[in-house]
């Protein structure tokens, strides 16, 4: 579990389907992560997912944020982590619109990233986000992202940006609460 100032990262759990259904579902949320309209059927996802769970957690570092108080309101990962080039992407979607243009998904970017440079021997972050998704890239900026590149796939336009763990320091980012000793300690495997 990480914890920052408004979210807290946890490990997925099956409680969260229902969640990540409706927000795969919803073709605004799509539109904003570029990908297609998920399609299967509310049962079948729920009978898919803990399959998914398992095996993901093999390959990726995927976290639910919640909010202080026990909402779920978004997802984040880290994957395509190649320990040779010591790099990995990144993945946020705050799917509960109630929590946009607050502060949530720059805390939850904070705590990931701070658990990355802290916990991992990662020393790049990179990611894609829409051109026109002026809001994320303002939080990514935010968060110490820069841009590098451009890129057309699948008929979408993206920023490249990333960020390294020494421009992290640099940035003075060391100083986000991400997690209390005692929450780090119990939970190291998830590195």
């Amino acid at each position: 579990m990480l914890t920052g100032s408004k979210v807290i990262l946890r490990e997925k759990r099956l409680a969260d389907a229902r969640d990540d259904y409706t927000w795969q579902t919803d073709p605004e949320l799509a539109q904003l992560d570029a990908t297609p309209l998920l399609d299967t059927s509310l049962i079948q996802y729920l009978l898919d997912y803990p399959i998914k769970l398992h095996y993901s957690s093999l390959i990726r570092c995927q976290f639910a944020i919640d909010t202080l108080d026990g909402k779920h309101i978004g997802n984040c990962v880290y994957y395509g982590i190649n320990e040779t080039k010591g790099e990995a992407e990144l993945g946020i979607m705050i799917g509960n619109r109630d929590y946009w243009d607050k502060g949530y998904g720059s805390d939850a970017l904070v705590s990931l990233l701070s658990h990355i440079f802290r916990e991992t021997k990662l020393n790049r972050v990179y990611l894609k986000t829409l051109d026109s998704n002026q809001r994320a890239q303002k939080c990514f900026q935010k968060c110490g992202f820069i841009p590098y590149g451009y890129l057309n796939k699948d008929g979408y336009s993206f920023v490249l940006m990333e960020i390294r763990r020494n421009q992290w320091g640099k940035k003075g980012k060391w100083e986000f609460k991400t997690a209390s000793a005692s929450s780090r300690q119990s939970n190291q495997s998830l590195t």
